[in-house]
């Protein structure tokens, strides 16, 4: 009984010390976005219905859920129909940190 004890806590520090390792490589390898690192954006093309817009938009946020990157995310309107515009109106309203723009007019939002 001893042994399966002595097992177990050392294989609940081994993954204890896996945990801390992967957060610890996470933050050198993905340190995106921050106070002093000045504005992020990930920009996603859009265009038609938007059919692959609501995928894409639900892994960038998964990414600054797990504060991997604080960025804003941008909706490139590349010709976005109705149904698009729905699609990305519902996306913004869900998350303050999602925009949508006009593919000309990227350079004017990431000047400002």
């Amino acid at each position: 009984m001893h042994f399966v004890l002595e097992a177990l806590v050392a294989l609940l520090a081994a993954c204890g010390l896996l945990a801390l390792g992967w957060i610890a490589f996470g933050r050198l390898i993905a340190p995106v976005g921050g106070k002093d690192g000045g504005a992020v954006y990930a920009v996603v093309p859009a265009g038609g219905d938007g059919e692959t817009l609501e995928h894409d938009v639900t892994g960038l946020l998964w990414l600054r859920g797990g504060n991997l990157a604080r960025f804003t995310i941008v909706i490139a309107d590349r010709g976005l129909t109705d149904q698009g515009r729905t699609v990305a109106s519902i996306l913004m309203e869900r998350d303050s940190g999602v925009v949508v723009c006009p593919a000309e007019k990227l350079g004017e939002l990431v000047e400002r």
